[in-house]
């Protein structure tokens, strides 16, 4: 299959022409200080900020994550998707805190509100995961992209995912290792037009070669189309039930994701996610003040809803196209002679329809949204990680570093990354497996971060040491975790004794785990830190509701307006009315 004609090249290779165009054009204006590499001057405006945010969410791994689930299940997935409103809680919340702290990083936060060891072990912890995480399943979606658009590249023995990995993950580190955050920033926004452009065009391309709408609707049928149905258990046992093979359960969204383990983890992680993580909150903390950086966040949220519509749409049009045989291609790629869809080739699902839909041309420009993905998001890892290598262990090791050596520290991590990223491709290439893995790391890391953060602000009696007891207790129940489901995921033919301690731990569905661990750390936190001193309450002025001077409420309440509350209810709306609409 010969997927790129010349003229797709010759858009990608413009593509970018644009990008290190633009990133170049960042460079030149930099200044050399610690402020303007990791927080790029804190000049960002709300349209950047937003889309910064945005494009750093939506890495390689939604394109192939996310139109596979609407190739299987339909519209289930869309639960992630619709967190939005996640976001208006970074925005209304969370960021006046954070905006007046005038902090560099989020663990830097933490050390502020509670100690010195309470950054430290959040900043270990957040580096161990971005590598684990982010950078190695961004490799492994990017590699499934290429391996299907770039079938016969072959270069020094090197095969596509070899290829086009290298060359992206090179390409990334160079801009971002030169530009910090204000390249990443702006190229984000850049690769977010080109990201949301190219996704539209392959739902509407893949809507007129199937029929349109009304056609989708019929062949995939009320159940694909259906958020809620997934939720009604076919028996009591299944709404609670944390083992999997307990009862033989009949909810999951692909057998892995109990009702009542989404209704109230999904939240907690998504909380963590747009309001705690490194990864996310570095780009509004590159805003001027609280008005740029609430409004970027509500942006966000508007863009956070485009996924749905942008690719599980096409993951569903290619299930439609697949299985009633208008497209043969397809049906022969999805389904591998067999009567049912293969999910591993279902991963493959965007790019295919990406190769067998796209008339020439749009094909280059679309591919170059896909590249855009990939690329997004291992600047926006690469960015947050040397920030929070430089900012919290080298500057607290050397603080009479100067502001030239704190940038030139800045890159030299960033390369460091960019080294770990490639070192990671034959790891990911080597399984599969890895890729599920991986899901479940962040629902085992975020219970601890989410607590210490939001009851940090929440309640001003809770001090140091319940911060990290917290930490500490539940970051070991997630490890303990990942020491058991790591021989049994990643070695073939592993498995543990049925009905041993071990066996139960390996089989209890991850999301029921993730909110034993938030229970207990609540616990751990409230006990502990009652049980102790009370904390300076001088020391902490600002950074809680109860110690926020009038003053400071005042200015954030001269912050926002009636538009920034008006485009905040649109977003629930919006959400709202797509819940309804997929009722099957």
């Amino acid at each position: 299959m010969n997927v790129l004609h010349p003229v797709d090249w010759i858009i990608i290779a413009g593509y970018f022409l644009v990008i290190l165009g633009l990133a170049w054009w960042v460079i030149k204006k930099r200044q050399d200080t610690s402020t303007d590499y990791f927080l790029a001057g804190r000049h960002l405006g709300w349209f950047i900020v937003g889309a910064s945010i945005f494009a750093s969410n939506i890495g390689s791994e939604h394109l192939v994550g996310l139109a596979g689930s609407g190739t299987t299940d339909g519209v289930a997935m869309a639960h992630y998707e619709l967190h939005a409103w996640c976001l208006l809680v970074l925005g209304w919340i969370m960021a006046p805190f954070y905006m007046r702290s005038k902090v560099f990083t989020m663990p830097e936060f933490l050390e502020r509100r509670f100690s010195p060891a309470a950054r430290t072990v959040l900043s270990g912890i957040s580096l161990i995961a971005y590598v684990l995480t982010k950078i190695a399943v961004g490799i492994f979606a990017g590699g499934i992209v290429f391996s299907v658009l770039l079938p016969d590249i072959s270069f020094m023995g090197m095969d596509s995912f070899w290829v086009g990995s290298i060359l992206v993950i090179i390409l990334t580190g160079l801009y971002t290792i030169l530009g910090g955050l204000r390249a990443v920033a702006y190229t984000e926004a850049m690769q977010t037009i080109i990201l949301i452009l190219g996704s539209i065009l392959v739902t509407i391309f893949g809507l007129k070669a199937l029929g349109g709408w009304g056609e989708l609707r019929a062949i995939a049928g009320s159940e694909m189309f259906n958020l809620w149905k997934p939720l009604v258990p076919a028996g009591i046992e299944s709404t609670w039930a944390p083992i999997k093979e307990v009862g033989k359960m009949a909810w999951y969204f692909n057998d892995n994701y109990p009702w009542l383990g989404m209704l109230f983890c999904a939240p907690i992680i998504g909380l963590w996610y747009w309001t705690t993580d490194q990864y996310i909150v570095q780009r509004m903390l590159g805003a001027p003040n609280e008005t740029e950086a609430r409004r970027g966040s509500i942006f966000a949220a508007f863009l956070k809803l485009l996924p749905v519509l942008i690719f599980i749409i096409p993951g569903m049009i290619a299930f439609a196209l697949a299985s009633s045989g208008k497209l043969p291609a397809l049906q022969a790629e999805l389904y591998g002679g067999g009567t049912e869809i293969i999910t591993e080739n279902a991963q493959k699902a965007f790019p295919l329809l990406v190769a067998y839909v796209l008339p020439i041309g749009i094909r280059g420009l679309v591919v170059a949204g896909l590249l855009a993905a990939l690329m997004s998001s291992l600047a926006g890892v690469f960015n947050a990680s040397s920030t929070l290598f430089t900012m919290d262990f080298y500057s607290r090791l050397r603080p009479k570093a100067s502001q030239h050596q704190l940038v030139w520290i800045g890159r030299v991590a960033t390369g460091i990354m960019v080294l770990i990223g490639l070192l990671w491709i034959p790891v990911i290439q080597g399984g599969r497996g890895l890729y599920d893995y991986l899901q479940g790391v962040q629902a085992y890391l975020a219970p601890p971060i989410f607590v210490v953060f939001f009851l940090g602000v929440f309640n001003k009696r809770l001090n140091a040491k319940g911060c990290l007891s917290a930490l500490i207790v539940g970051f070991a129940m997630g490890l303990f975790r990942l020491a058991i489901d790591t021989p049994a995921k990643l070695i073939t033919d592993f498995a543990y004794a049925e009905g041993s301690f071990f066996w139960i731990m390996n089989n209890m569905f991850f999301q029921y785990y993730s909110l034993l661990i938030f229970i207990v750390c609540v616990i751990v936190m409230i006990a502990v830190s009652y049980a102790t001193n009370e904390p300076a309450y001088e020391k902490i002025n600002g950074l809680t509701y109860s110690t926020t001077s009038k003053e400071d409420k005042d200015a954030t309440r001269a912050s926002w307006t009636k538009m920034d509350v008006f485009t905040s209810g649109l977003v629930i709306v919006l959400i709202v009315a797509m819940y309804m609409y997929f009722t099957g």
